[in-house]
């Protein structure tokens, strides 16, 4: 055997006596941690009932737990029941000194725990909370870990639904703020003080999707509360929200705008189109409370007026004017027509006695004398006779100045009867209206809107 296969073999041999001396390390570093594990929690030496001392190991003072979380998503917020779901991932931190121990010159940087019951834990409640659950697949989203300075973390991943009051005065021009409070249960901020871990306390996951909704801001802040048995520490973090109007004026506006339009074209079809006018206008009617009803069942049943219900509310009552429009266009065509028949009648009357009167005449004519003698009219008119003094009120008329003439009564003088020109009022005054009701609408509602967003 040569010198080579001498040097591989001496080789092999102190690779595998180095692998078997790290596995050996590893085997004594876990026995490390096993050890320590029952160093600090062994039975008699650390009551987790106990809370841990304050700031430099002072015992009256209390015991402060540094929070923060990470928001992973928000599922829906629900305007009917007022409440939203969120997913985060919370987490606390605390200095318990019982539990500090030797880092074995800093190879042992911490240890995990899965059982949060082995440790002292804050009694911490979500006070607006109204379901909530932890996730446990595959294995319990929960871990603490301990580290050599008696600094405890607690992670745990949640899903929550929380209670989230709204203003829907604006409602779909709103922007909502939703909370979500922590508190103590049982601990007084005489034991227990929960602050807002100091940088970033609250992080949202990229690309945060909701349907109908945009997070815009979030704000953190403290909301101690005080009550017969005590002061008890608070956080809270404020999420504004605002809604989303594409979707809104793609469902709701647009189609509203479009019914009212369709109601005018009654305007435009012959009044002696009944069938059609009333139809047409029956038709939008229903068709615009169908709407109505629609958008209010999904909306809770509040005191007070939105903004939606003066947009449904106003266009029902233009589609509601359509039809009583053609109401009176119908009762003003009938009472012109039996005015006209009144007049012809008059005028066949007044005929029938010109012509008895005519005939009358010549029958009177061939009665009288042919020898009768007739009166010579005087060649000059004397001052009171009724020729001169109507030939002179002619002529003060024609030196009065000429009187200008109305362009709107001479515009309507070219429809004879009066329903057709209340359909020709009616096609200027309906979308003169509605386009003020716009005007006023959006800008009082979205000037109202920056006005009222205070956070």
């Amino acid at each position: 055997m040569g010198t080579g296969h001498y040097f591989w073999a001496i080789f092999y041999f102190a690779s595998l006596c180095s692998a078997s001396l790290a596995n050996n390390a590893k085997i004594n570093f876990r026995e490390k941690e096993k050890k320590v594990l029952d160093q600090i929690l062994g039975a008699g030496k650390y009551d987790a009932r106990i809370r841990p001392s304050g700031i430099n190991g002072t015992e009256n003072a209390p015991t402060l737990v540094y929070v923060n979380m990470f928001l992973r998503s928000i599922s829906k917020i629900d305007d009917y029941k007022m409440e939203y779901s969120v997913q985060l991932t919370f987490r606390e931190q605390w200095t318990d000194e019982r539990l500090k121990f030797d880092d074995i010159q800093g190879r042992l940087k911490y240890l995990t725990l899965t059982e949060a019951n082995r440790v002292w834990m804050p009694d911490l409640f979500f006070s607006n909370e109204k379901e909530g659950h932890f996730h446990n697949i595959i294995m319990p989203n929960v871990y603490i870990r301990i580290f050599p300075n008696g600094s405890v973390l607690y992670s745990i991943r949640i899903s929550l639904t929380l209670a989230c009051p709204m203003n829907l005065k604006l409602y779909p021009l709103d922007r909502q703020i939703c909370s979500l409070r922590m508190a103590s249960y049982g601990w007084t901020t005489n034991d227990l003080v929960f602050l807002w871990k100091e940088g970033d306390p609250v992080q949202v996951v990229k690309n945060l999707h909701l349907p109908r909704f945009t997070l815009e801001k979030f704000l953190t802040d403290y909301c101690n509360s005080k009550t017969n048995t005590g002061e008890y520490s608070c956080l809270k973090v404020d999420l504004l929200f605002k809604r989303e109007f594409s979707y809104y004026l793609i469902q709701i506006y647009i189609p509203c705008c479009m019914l009212v339009i369709v109601s005018w074209v009654s305007f435009w079809l012959d009044q002696g189109a009944v069938p059609a006018r009333v139809s047409l206008g029956v038709t939008t009617l229903l068709t615009m409370a169908t709407q109505t009803s629609g958008i209010n069942a999904s909306l809770p049943p509040v005191s007070y007026t939105k903004a939606i219900d003066v947009w449904t509310g106003v266009c029902l009552t233009f589609v509601f004017g359509a039809l009583l429009e053609f109401a009176l266009v119908n009762y003003a065509s009938r009472s012109g027509l039996n005015k006209a028949n009144i007049h012809k009648e008059n005028m066949k009357k007044k005929r029938r006695d010109l012509e008895q009167a005519s005939l009358d005449a010549a029958s009177d004519l061939l009665d009288t004398d042919s020898n009768a003698t007739f009166a010579m009219k005087p060649l000059v008119r004397h001052p009171g006779d009724p020729m001169a003094l109507e030939k002179l009120r002619q002529c003060e008329v024609h030196m009065q100045p000429p009187k200008r003439p109305n362009c709107c009564k001479t515009w309507l003088s070219k429809f004879p009867t009066r329903s057709k020109r209340i359909d020709v009022i009616s096609r200027i005054t309906f979308p003169l209206v509605f386009a003020l009701f716009n005007l006023v609408y959006w800008s009082t509602y979205l000037f109202r809107e920056e006005e009222d967003e205070t956070f």
